[in-house]
């Protein structure tokens, strides 16, 4: 205890270099133990991209190409699935639910998801979270659009606005569906999944802007608007009393609309083709009760589709029928298996932050080493005094040793605090940018095994001066030397 007490002193006569030294061991640390955690929750919420589904279906090609198309948004999908083939499968026993999906689309670089209200239902993200809306609502009918979150933060899209889908994939498009304008009715909560960069729109509203060029817009349910009311109620009064109010009806206000639209948008074409109109007041959508059209239309294929099971135990049985499908090529994958595969084809990324933080601890241990070194030379009076008031070669030996020990130790204490204080200042912003859920939780198994080998290594380091001074003599101490 006495050596202790005189190592902690000797440090406080040496608190400039000590501190550095410290402060140096501590942020090594922090950033071990930081990429850790950081790296593990990636790993489970990469897992965890999309949860509770138990089947992904689309055409045969491979595992990975199927999840980076249908989940991430990444690629194309080569071939596509039969709608009549969708009808099929929904229906087979063990089936609890499905989500339709329809890529192809794009608005200004964010992929355009077709589906049906099925989406919003069931499917899970993260630890089976339901998707919650920031503003707003699902769409009801084929006009109307939901946004994720990054893709209205980023556009600067609020509830009311009217924006155009673009054919194709990316951020070049040279066909907008400008005869077809979607308002904006919702916009979800962020999740740090792909959801946040992608435009939901109805199976109804794809099929109705692929449909005949020249021919009327393919609405079902066209929504009301702040400034039309009496246009909607009479649409909605055409489309229930038969073919002859219809025909008028596209014969006025379908003609109507149109020019409408084109003045509207004149000068917006020039610009993007009228996909955002920041002069527009954005208003909220109330959900029409009266008027809830059909969201799916009569499409002829979809380009894949998620499935949950009443039972795990349909997984396997359901999985191998699926992929030996005989109405059309198909493939069926478990997301969670295939989630893994791909994170360990990425392993060599996890490889590499491991090595970082090993290597900055150990360049922290080896300054600790070097200042130990450093002052050694200028101590051996301190030590030589030591001696000759009875102190033996094992006492100065020890002394050294708990110097080491009491500065690693002060390191890893403070380190595991700016660990505690990172999370809580960072774990808002990596779950709403990234998807990385970090609790402020205790240290695991294996992160209380890293403070003990930097603890063994901070101990080590300490030895080969402490070994130094032990076979310092008195006489090397009390000499002087020119």
């Amino acid at each position: 205890m006495r050596l202790v007490t005189l190592a902690t002193k000797s440090m406080l006569n040496r608190k400039a270099s000590v501190l550095l030294t410290l402060f140096t061991i501590a942020i090594s640390v922090m950033l071990l133990l930081s990429i850790e955690r950081v790296r593990q929750e990636a790993k489970s919420s990469f897992s965890n991209t999309v949860s509770g589904t138990d089947l992904i279906v689309g055409a045969r090609s491979g595992d990975i190409q199927l999840l980076l198309s249908s989940v991430f948004r990444i690629g194309h999908a080569n071939n596509s699935v039969s709608w009549a083939s969708y009808q099929d499968i929904k229906a087979q026993r063990g089936v609890s639910w499905a989500i339709p999906i329809s890529l192809g689309d794009s608005h200004k670089g964010h992929a355009v998801l077709g589906t049906d209200s099925a989406y919003f239902t069931h499917f899970r993200y993260g630890k089976k979270q339901n998707l919650a809306f920031a503003a707003g609502r699902a769409f009801v009918n084929a006009q109307e659009v939901v946004l994720g979150s990054e893709v209205a933060s980023k556009m600067h899209y609020r509830l009311g606005q009217q924006i155009v889908i673009s054919h194709g994939m990316g951020n070049t498009s040279f066909h907008h569906h400008d005869d077809n304008p979607m308002t904006i009715v919702g916009i979800l909560a962020p999740t740090g999944t792909p959801v946040d960069k992608t435009v939901h729109v109805p199976l109804a509203a794809i099929e109705a802007m692929h449909s005949q060029p020249k021919s009327a817009p393919r609405m079902i349910g066209k929504p009301k608007q702040s400034t039309d009311h009496d246009d909607t109620h009479e649409h909605n009064h055409s489309h229930d009393h038969g073919h002859a109010d219809e025909h008028k009806h596209n014969g006025s206000h379908d003609h109507a609309d149109e020019h409408g639209h084109n003045d509207d948008h004149g000068h917006t074409d020039e610009h993007n083709h009228g996909h955002e109109q920041p002069d527009t007041v954005a208003v909220a959508v109330p959900a029409p009760a009266h008027l809830h059209g059909d969201l799916i239309g009569e499409p002829k294929q979809i380009t894949a589709f998620l499935m949950g099971l009443d039972s795990p135990l349909y997984t396997l049985q359901i999985r191998r029928n699926i992929n030996n499908y005989k109405a059309e090529p198909l493939l069926a994958i478990m997301p969670g298996v295939t989630l893994r595969e791909l994170w360990r084809m990425l392993g060599l990324v996890e490889k590499i932050l491991l090595l970082f933080s090993g290597v900055v601890v150990l360049i922290s241990l080896l300054g600790m080493l070097t200042t130990l070194l450093a002052t050694l030379n200028q101590r051996r009076r301190e030590l030589a005094i030591l001696r000759s008031v009875g102190a033996r070669p094992r006492h100065i030996f020890t002394l050294m040793s708990s110097e080491a020990i009491l500065i690693t130790a002060a390191g890893c204490a403070l380190g595991i605090a700016l660990f505690y204080a990172l999370i809580a200042l960072a774990q808002g912003t990596l779950q709403s940018q990234f998807g990385i859920s970090l609790s402020i939780s205790l240290l695991s198994h294996y992160e209380l095994m890293l403070i003990g080998v930097i603890m063994a290594a901070g101990t080590l380091m300490g030895i080969l001066p402490a070994t130094r001074a032990y076979f310092y003599s008195l006489s090397d101490g009390m000499s002087i030397k020119l």
